[in-house]
């Protein structure tokens, strides 16, 4: 008799879960309450898919588990996705380590899984919600709107809270809790942030390379250097996103944070002081609106000197020395009070989740209950931007699909 494996939740994870456990002999059935499975895999990447990175190490991943991702990742590696990929017909290629679809459709990847667990005779059922999931008797019991599902293992796939449009709506910390795990209390990640300051409105629109750095009083959070987006609202931006699950745990703790702009994160303190002191000398017959022309945006510099108190049409020449101090520090050191996070909807991944000293790290199975697996962004696991939530999903998908699989009954 063909053990039977349900899986809540048809995205990444869930898919590649599928996958795995049909290849080990199992009747496999995914139960996805979206009109479709696998919503979120199109938007990753800005629907390229972004399917995983050449560098992965610990620093890669956030989680209050901190050497749970890596046991993870050592076991169903880069390398292991890569081949999967290759097997089910997706041509890769990399972008400085960024590893892409050879067509960068995010389509084909969500295709050749769906065309897999067609292969594999998986059945999914889509607009399913799950009323009630249960442990009797050695077996789970799923009640559902459409039907009543038995089976001998079940995986738990369905995502967390982020960008609750493709699907992920926070109903698997539900389905966890009731067989006994823990919630870490899940918090938006690689998400924009908000800020105080009304001057954000002057400055929306702005790209520049810039390095942020997060702190509470005299302690940093975090930092990153990229290309960073002013909004009307305040921080966008690859680097914005990598530290924002830190601005969220210390705004949910009732502590101010503080960001800190530097727009010339190419050099030191001292360095651009002395380039923009021998920038005044040399170009004393300039405003100092025009001081800066081709070294930062405009509309930032307009700013820059309005806080430092320089009028633009002052002449160079006749500028204060410690109004040119005020400016230095401004374009090293600029200060933004961070008031929030964008919320879920924004945010394209969740800090917290399922405590993960509950699941094995070999197996990814609950420590509580036997035969239950968590997959996934479920988990208390968080990548930075650029493949590595899918690689996550990939790799705790698979590995749970094969060992929830794996024995007959």
């Amino acid at each position: 008799m063909r053990k039977k494996v349900m899986i809540i939740g048809g995205g990444a994870s869930g898919l590649t879960a599928a996958i795995a456990s049909a290849r080990a002999g199992a009747d496999v059935m995914v139960l996805e309450h979206m009109d479709r499975v696998g919503k979120k895999i199109l938007s990753t990447g800005n629907g390229r898919c972004n399917l995983t990175n050449l560098t992965m190490d610990a620093s890669c991943y956030r989680s209050d588990n901190p050497d749970f991702p890596m046991k993870i990742l050592d076991r169903y590696s880069i390398w292991e996705t890569l081949t999967l990929f290759e097997d089910l017909g997706i041509i890769t290629k990399s972008k400085n380590g960024y590893i892409y679809p050879n067509s960068e459709q995010a389509s084909a990847v969500l295709d050749t899984l769906r065309l897999e667990t067609a292969r594999l005779n998986v059945t999914v059922i889509t607009n399913c919600n799950i009323q009630k999931l249960y442990k009797k008797d050695g077996s789970f019991f799923a009640e559902t709107d459409q039907m009543n599902v038995q089976a001998d293992a079940v995986i738990l796939a369905t995502g967390s809270k982020a960008a609750p449009h493709t699907g992920s709506d926070g109903s698997g910390y539900e389905l966890a809790k009731r067989f006994g795990h823990h919630i870490i209390r899940p918090l938006p990640a690689l998400v924009q942030l908000r800020c105080a300051e009304k001057h954000f409105r002057e400055l929306a629109g702005i790209r520049c390379e810039a390095r942020i750095t997060l702190a509470v009083g005299e302690q940093i959070l975090a930092e990153d250097q990229g290309e960073l987006q002013l909004t009307d609202y305040g921080l966008s931006g690859i680097p914005t996103m990598q530290v924002s699950r830190y601005a969220a745990v210390a705004l949910a703790e009732g502590k101010r944070v503080t960001a800190y702009l530097d727009f010339l994160p190419s050099q030191s303190y001292e360095e651009t002081e002395k380039f923009l002191s021998q920038r005044v000398e040399k170009m004393g017959c300039r405003t100092a609106g025009d001081l800066l022309i081709g070294v930062l945006n405009k509309k930032l510099v307009g700013l820059l000197l309005k806080l430092a108190k320089i009028p633009a049409n002052c002449p160079v020449s006749e500028v204060e020395e410690t109004a040119w101090s005020r400016l230095f520090a401004l374009i090293k050191a600029f200060r933004a009070n961070v008031t929030a996070t964008n919320s879920f909807d924004q945010a394209q991944v969740c800090r917290g989740g399922v405590d993960t000293r509950e699941v094995s790290p070999r197996t990814l199975e609950s420590r509580i209950v036997s035969g239950l697996y968590l997959v996934g962004e479920l988990l208390d696991v968080d990548g930075i931007c650029g493949g590595y939530n899918l690689q996550w999903a990939w790799s705790t998908g698979m590995i749970a699909g094969a060992e929830a699989g794996r024995d007959c009954v």
